[in-house]
């Protein structure tokens, strides 16, 4: 009930016992000589016309301040409507199962993310890929051919409840170059458009390309597919960039998010970008209010997501001789490439590493790939190198076990053990109890 409507219905007596409002009451609105007998259910009529006088003209400021309120209401305080927000740049395609929201972006073969051209995605060597990813089935994956997918959603967990309204989409196109599709729930309730849509796209890929899709982006989708009662296509091969990324830049200290690498590995920064924590905020935001604004930086977001994944993809994919990787990037690669049983490919990585300045790193990877190869001497040049220069109990494990089993050095092998080798207690006292007999066992023999 309306404020104007509570004060018709009030008693005219009730202001005379009150100051609300600021209205001073009546000294007396009804004489005590004329107040209601004892029992006397006679309602007093003596003095109505000065209550009603002081009602009138309450309601009269009620009316003053209700038609200002409604005034700075309808031009100060009023929230803007759809009409005052930039448009969202998707057009409606009208399909059998409802409008799909779709934004089409198309990049030529100029385009750069940082120093990388994308263009270079497109020829990726496929074998190198299934190496760094340690998956062998992308060995038989044809790039060209590859979907690029990212979703934006409205929880952080792959629960029932997460839906994923923003969709990146990207693949090669002969005469295009990259074409970028960005799908978008406009409202909830309408997402059986854009699942249709990506169940096309991925039966018609080679491979999926994502950044932490296996944990995430994939999960979510199929979830989605289930609630929409659809079913989930066939997947191809699937190349999580997370994994590869997190192999090769552990060595300085990142991987796992997506702007860090852009920046640290591309060159490239993104501008007035929106947090991913933030992501599902805007777009309830963008549910409630129909403003655009703050959705317009997640679409933004979501492209350079895609974009930047076929940038990776040209640049992990591209052959090691020429790689435009830094040094301590390609002593990742040397790794994951011993990982992946190519010990004599890892050793020429490691090489170029280190004639790059990679330094430390570099020498500890080409001990653990000689030690592979059986190459045991090279294997303890360069652990010796390394326990002199830096004071690492792993280091020093490695060299007491080659001390003991390769050189027969059970004396070295000894003093090494003795300096620490980071080893749980019980057994690094049994290490150095064998070592401790084998010495006393030399020096009996000697004798």
């Amino acid at each position: 009930m309306s404020l104007r409507n509570r004060l018709a219905r009030l008693p005219a007596g009730k202001f005379g016992e009150s100051s609300m409002f600021g209205i001073e009451p009546p000294i007396s609105v009804v004489p005590p000589a004329a107040a209601v007998p004892a029992r006397s259910m006679t309602p007093v009529t003596a003095d109505l016309p000065v209550a009603r006088s002081v009602l009138d003209d309450l309601r009269g400021r009620m009316e003053v301040m209700l038609t200002r309120s409604r005034r700075e209401s309808a031009s100060d305080f009023e929230p803007a409507t759809a009409a005052h927000y930039p448009e969202l740049p998707f057009r409606v395609e009208h399909t059998a199962l409802g409008p799909l929201h779709v934004r089409t972006v198309k990049l030529g073969g100029d385009h750069r993310v940082g120093r990388i051209p994308v263009v270079g995605a497109r020829t990726a060597s496929n074998e190198l890929l299934a190496l760094l990813a340690l998956d062998p089935r992308l060995a038989s994956c044809e790039p060209s051919s590859a979907l690029y997918l990212d979703t934006e959603t409205t929880g952080l967990g792959p629960g029932a409840g997460t839906v994923a309204f923003l969709v990146g989409l990207a693949y090669w196109d002969e005469s295009e170059g990259l074409v970028c599709e960005q799908l978008l729930v406009r409202q909830l309730g309408e997402e059986a458009p854009l699942l249709a849509r990506v169940a096309e796209r991925i039966r018609a890929a080679s491979m999926l390309v994502t950044f932490n899709g296996k944990s995430f982006d994939l999960p979510v989708l199929r979830a989605r597919f289930v609630m929409g009662r659809a079913a989930f296509p066939a997947e191809p091969g699937h190349l999580d960039l997370v994994h590869v990324a997190r192999r090769l830049h552990k060595g300085r200290g990142f991987g796992a998010r997506l702007g860090t690498v852009e920046r640290e590995v591309l060159g490239f920064v993104r501008e007035d970008d929106v947090p991913s924590s933030e992501v599902s905020a805007c777009y309830l935001h963008f549910l409630r209010t129909g403003d655009t604004r703050s959705l317009l930086k997640v679409v933004d977001h979501n492209l350079w997501d895609v974009v930047s994944m076929a940038a990776l993809v040209a640049l992990y994919g591209e052959p090691l001789e020429a790689s435009q990787l830094h040094a301590e990037d390609l002593v990742g690669v040397a790794r994951t490439l011993r990982r992946a049983g190519q010990n004599e490919r890892a050793q020429r990585v490691v090489e170029t590493a280190l004639e790059r300045g990679a330094g430390a790193a570099a020498i500890r990877a080409r001990a653990e790939i000689a030690k592979s190869r059986g190459d045991k001497a090279r294997a303890l040049a360069d652990f010796e190198s390394l326990a002199a220069s830096v004071d690492d109990p792993s280091v020093r494990l490695e060299l007491a076990k080659l001390y003991e089993h390769h050189a027969k050095d059970a004396v070295r092998a000894l003093a090494v053990v003795e300096a620490g080798t980071g080893e749980k207690e019980e057994r690094l006292a049994h290490r150095a109890a064998r070592l401790t007999r084998k010495v006393g066992e030399k020096s009996y023999k000697l004798w």
